[in-house]
């Protein structure tokens, strides 16, 4: 029977750079979709409110196939597939520029954007119609009102769920795997490779990625606390 060696892994420079080198890689991927999934959520949900069927017709479509369609053939697709259709010249320039990262924040951030803008389309639906009409009461606009009056509500309603789909996107982030990007998981499987200490290593795995999930719901759980505006009454 083999000895747990944890310090076998922790105490190897080789092993630590690649462990590092994969989590850098695994936040650049999460944030990089995060930030186009949340950009291309709000898009999505302005189609849902503009006049006329087409853009709502089209939002419930990207919604359908995006959480229909697991997310792991969703980033094969777009690296073994749309790629491979892509003008030499692009191609090139994507190979340069860590393509696989690339296609791995485009995959993912789509994908994504189809679970934050129902999220958000939810917490709007929340908002009291009255407040609609106070706004524009007062003098705003449409777009006024949406801006400063509704949508703010919305996204304060909606936090729960997007900060559990940011956490999802996190671990999700780890699929990124298939394609080559030599994220967090793939560090772990060169380390158990190179190590033999296959225990070891994807236990350190489990802490690394348990540890992140639960500081980034410590964080929305934060800011969901600062949002709250009566948590001067509760306190």
């Amino acid at each position: 029977m083999g000895k747990f060696d944890l310090s076998a892994i922790l105490g190897n420079p080789d092993y630590m750079a690649m462990l590092l080198h994969g989590i850098e890689m695994t936040f650049v991927v999460a944030i990089g979709s995060w930030l186009l999934a949340m950009s291309l959520a709000m898009l999505l949900l302005g189609l849902r409110y503009a006049p006329g069927r087409i853009g709502n017709a089209f939002v419930a479509a990207y919604v359908s196939y995006h959480r229909n369609v697991p997310t792991l053939v969703q980033l094969m697709l777009w690296y073994f597939g749309i790629f491979t259709l892509m003008p030499d010249w692009l191609t090139q320039w994507l190979n340069d520029h860590n393509a696989e990262a690339i296609f791995a924040i485009i995959g993912l951030g789509l994908c994504q954007a189809a679970y934050f803008s129902e999220d958000l389309r939810s917490g709007l639906r929340s908002v009291s119609p009255g407040q609609m009409e106070a706004a524009r009461a007062l003098g705003h606009g449409y777009i006024s009102a949406m801006r400063f009056v509704m949508i703010p509500q919305g996204v304060r309603n909606a936090l729960p769920a997007l900060i559990n789909h940011s956490v999802s996107l996190f671990k999700n982030s780890s699929l990124a795997v298939a394609i080559g990007v030599a994220e967090l998981t793939y560090a772990v499987k060169e380390v158990e490779n190179l190590s033999f200490l296959t225990f070891e290593t994807y236990l350190l795995a489990t802490v690394l990625y348990l540890t992140f999930s639960l500081l980034i719901m410590a964080a929305g759980a934060f800011v969901t606390w600062r949002a709250d505006p009566l948590r001067s009454v509760r306190a």
